[in-house]
């Protein structure tokens, strides 16, 4: 919103040449709003990569408590096999 509003004063000050009969200020507004356009679609295009990766953390992490457990839990039985055997 910040950057909008600074575009839309700096658009609002600009002088009024045309270039090829098309007033510059027009086409300045419309290649401002052009990028934009791009910035708005890049943006939902890393958020969804951003979720993706938290997922891919999350579910990594919860991997490895869970082998975590299960190795403490084998190291345990491992233990008292061992003390079975003596």
């Amino acid at each position: 919103n910040e950057m909008k509003g600074e575009i839309n004063r700096i658009n609002q000050t600009l002088p009024t040449p045309t270039i090829g009969g098309i007033r510059m200020t027009a086409a300045i507004k419309q290649w401002i709003r052009s990028v934009i356009r791009r910035l708005d679609h890049y943006k939902v295009e890393h958020k969804a990569m951003l979720k993706e990766a938290t997922t891919l953390l999350e579910l990594a992490l919860w991997k490895a408590k869970i082998e975590e457990k299960e190795g403490d839990s084998l190291g345990d039985v491992i233990a008292k096999k061992a003390k079975i055997d003596i």
